[in-house]
């Protein structure tokens, strides 16, 4: 858990659910609530089952939009995501399950390194601590392009996203459809939260 983890005691608040072997999730970028005019996140586990959610929210912009809740299958929130208005370099942050109340400390942020991208990268700094100066992981590739790394601090790999491979030749996936590989030791749903975040700053 310390390599993701900073602090030992958030490590210990996800650590029933990071796994003890390398997870991977199926993540199709569509609402599991397919009404007109929706958005979200479906990601299933190896085994086809419904592992994390985002539904019925809508592509608007994100200022008037507010947050996205991360939920786990049955609904149950696991992140409230929101935006932070006026913000040069398009942060982001999470705050843990119920605790989404302006007065709550957030868990986490995320945002873009710098104001000016090269064209078909970004790279995404995530401060694991309230005020931090240093960034604890990281996050480079082309997200538009589902080819993504996590890293940690000194370098190591925690997770990264690449298109999905059908099964079969003639099937056609697209892009809405990725594949998203976690490391052992780090939470699904943290890394899965950070994937959310990253389709709205890109």
């Amino acid at each position: 858990m310390t390599k993701i983890y900073p602090s030992e005691i958030r490590g210990k608040e996800l650590e029933e659910s990071a796994s003890t072997t390398a997870t991977s999730l199926t993540v199709w970028k569509k609402s599991s609530m397919s009404f007109v005019g929706t958005d979200g996140f479906s990601a299933y586990d190896g085994e086809g089952r419904l592992a994390f959610r985002v539904d019925n929210y809508s592509r608007r912009s994100k200022y008037l939009l507010g947050e996205l809740v991360l939920m786990d299958a049955v609904g149950k929130p696991l992140f409230h995501l929101r935006p932070k208005f006026l913000s040069m370099h398009d942060e982001w942050r999470g705050y843990k399950g119920d605790a989404g109340s302006d007065s709550a400390p957030h868990f986490f942020s995320m945002r873009r390194r710098s104001l000016v991208q090269r064209k078909g990268e970004q790279s995404v700094d995530v401060f694991m601590r309230v005020a931090a100066k240093v960034a604890d992981l990281r996050i480079e590739g082309c997200f538009r392009k589902r080819c993504c790394k996590i890293l940690g601090r000194e370098g190591q790999l925690l997770a990264r996203i690449s298109p999905k491979k059908a099964s079969q030749p003639s099937v056609a996936l697209g892009g809405d459809v990725f594949e998203l590989c976690v490391e052992a030791g780090v939470a699904a749903e943290l890394v899965m939260a950070f994937i959310v975040i990253m389709d709205r700053i890109c």
